[in-house]
């Protein structure tokens, strides 16, 4: 097993304190996946249920946990969640999918629980076998223990290359009624946009409809984790998903039943921000980053031409591994906009690096200044724009640079 790597200089300082939610107990535990004496598995257990909202990765070979939460997500109703690292038990064939069956099964025996009401997820290494018999007694003992408090174990139970747990927290009013939203994240590498990218979940107590939830997270998705890519790699096990226990109807809460209640305004804002929050902690926790890039494209024909521009330029190697170098490059940002397939024409071109224009209507600036444009690309957050003169559509990115540590992890991932 390889030395974990340092924490990156891109962590928080401090991890938000995640309050208990009411409906939802959590447990971590060793179920020796992958590694002895690494803590694993996570289960996350909905006493008196929960209506549940998911998106998933949108690769032609998803792992057979996303299959079998896409499934269950018909039903719009969970008691438990199962995610495992070390492991991602994808391109498994017949064989994973008879270990999500059997993990399904021994934690609905754990919670008492229907099988149809068990979500799953795992993450780790592609290719290999799940021993799920490896949850028996682990799973039963969980159910037991699982209390409101550990959010920080949770995420930390699902990290694989990550260095640091991702956690965010907020709250939102629903009415007169005060509602709390709890979130976790795991993901670093093999990270790139196509749903959510990487694995995700968030709990709330509000009482929201599965048609609202879905309708939420959907249309939350679009300027958050499908807005964030680390190395342009979507994952076969991508998953995102929002459950929600309705205890605070107890409170007085309304129960929402339809996406377009007026009362989920704050809710849907504060949704929002907190996947944006651990959006970004991904691309901050990029393998082996240094430096977290927001990408902004603003004057593209569209907003969809932006996006597509936006990602072109954060999903360079040459401009990424410019950033790296601390090297102000623009030459690199007009190479990743001529190449991205959208209209663009060259005399109307500009590029930022930070507050610093260095590329203007097709040539370099007339006041270009090497000093102040290397000065930008030391600091530890850089910000690049390109505005194409062309219309109103913009879009923003978030990435990160590409270093020779990313290169080592990876090419070291199953040793």
């Amino acid at each position: 097993m390889a030395a974990p790597a340092p924490v990156s200089p891109l962590a928080p300082k401090t991890f938000a304190d995640l309050p208990p939610i009411d409906g939802v107990r959590l447990a971590t535990g060793e179920a020796g996946i992958r590694y002895k004496g690494r803590t694993d598995v996570l289960l996350a257990v909905f006493d008196q249920g929960a209506t549940v909202a998911g998106v998933f990765t949108t690769s032609k070979c998803p792992s057979a946990p996303v299959d079998w939460c896409r499934k269950n997500l018909t039903g719009g109703k969970a008691r438990a969640l199962v995610v495992n690292s070390g492991n991602a038990n994808a391109f498994t064939g017949k064989i994973g999918k008879a270990a999500t069956e059997l993990t399904a099964k021994l934690a609905a025996k754990a919670v008492g629980a229907d099988e149809h009401e068990i979500f799953l997820a795992s993450t780790g290494v592609i290719g290999e076998p799940l021993d799920a018999a490896k949850f028996e007694g682990v799973l039963d003992r969980l159910a037991a223990e699982a209390k409101p408090e550990p959010w920080l174990d949770a995420a930390k139970a699902i990290m694989t290359t990550d260095t640091f747990p991702k956690v965010a927290t907020a709250k939102a009013m629903i009415g007169d009624v005060e509602v709390t939203l709890n979130g976790i994240a795991k993901g670093a590498g093999m990270i790139a946009p196509d749903m959510a990218t990487m694995l995700s979940y968030v709990f709330t107590d509000a009482a929201i409809s599965a048609e609202a939830l879905q309708k939420l997270l959907s249309k939350g998705v679009k300027g958050t984790f499908n807005a964030v890519t680390v190395d342009s790699d979507t994952s076969t096990s991508d998953t995102l998903m929002l459950f929600a226990t309705g205890a605070a109807e107890a409170r007085g809460a309304k129960k929402i039943k339809k996406p377009g209640d007026k009362l989920l305004r704050d809710f849907r804002e504060k949704l929002d921000g907190l996947l944006l929050d651990l959006a970004q902690q991904v691309a901050r926790d990029g393998e082996g980053a240094r430096k977290f890039v927001e990408v902004q494209v603003t004057g593209a024909d569209s907003h969809k031409a932006a996006k597509r521009i936006a990602f072109s330029i954060a999903n360079s190697p040459l401009v990424k591994t410019a950033v790296a170098g601390e090297d102000a490059n623009w030459g690199r940002v007009v190479m990743a906009v001529g190449k991205a397939g959208e209209k663009a024409e060259r005399d109307l071109l500009s590029i930022w690096f930070g507050g610093i224009r260095v590329a203007h209507e097709g040539l370099r600036d007339p006041a270009y200044d090497e000093a102040a444009a290397s000065a930008v690309m030391k600091q530890d957050k850089i910000v690049i724009r390109a505005d194409l003169g062309l219309g109103k559509g913009e879009a923003k990115v978030w990435t990160c640079d590409l270093t020779k540590e990313y290169v080592a992890i990876n090419g070291d991932y199953r040793s």
